[in-house]
């Protein structure tokens, strides 16, 4: 059985080596830790199987620039890692489940990925371009995603900035 929780001051290392493996370097590590003390808000998620932590999921503050004022925090996910040994087994999906949750309880208006386009529509993900959102990072249109939490929020049109720390990645 897995169970999903916030991380604690007691998962640091955890937290740390199940990135360091699930990536095989340390940029994804650094760049939890460095976010980890800079930028509000955050949601970590860690899974606990066997009282080992064996999946790690990070949520952090993006910026959407639509030329608007407005007051609705939006979070990017990731990095998600799951322990190579650990991995196709639902661990995973069970931390984007849970932490998609915790953005709605936390009050995120929505959330925006780089990941694998063939994962994370099963959440409900859909290419932010069908917002009308930009990644200020030159990617593929399919990999960079976006999921509405409140009706609406996605509307207008606009440029979507992550923390300066993902440039060191």
């Amino acid at each position: 059985m897995v169970v999903i929780r916030e991380e604690s001051p007691a998962d640091l290392l955890a937290v740390r080596r199940v990135n360091e493996l699930a990536f095989g370097r340390a940029g994804e590590a650094n760049l939890v830790d460095v976010l980890r003390a800079v930028a509000e808000p955050v949601i970590s998620l860690v899974a606990i199987r066997d009282g080992e932590v064996v999946g790690h999921l990070f949520f952090s503050p993006v910026t959407l620039e639509t030329g608007l004022a407005g007051a609705d925090t939006y979070l990017g996910l990731g990095p998600l890692a799951v322990l190579p040994e650990c991995q196709n087994l639902g661990i995973g999906s069970q931390l984007v489940r849970e932490g998609l949750q915790a953005c709605r309880r936390q009050g995120a208006a929505a959330v925006v990925v780089l990941g694998h386009p063939e994962y994370y529509p099963r959440f409900g993900f859909v290419p932010a371009s069908r917002y009308a959102l930009r990644c200020e990072y030159p990617v593929p249109d399919d990999v960079f995603m976006a999921i509405e939490l409140k009706p609406g929020a996605l509307s207008r049109p606009g440029l979507v900035k992550y923390h300066s720390a993902f440039a060191s990645v």
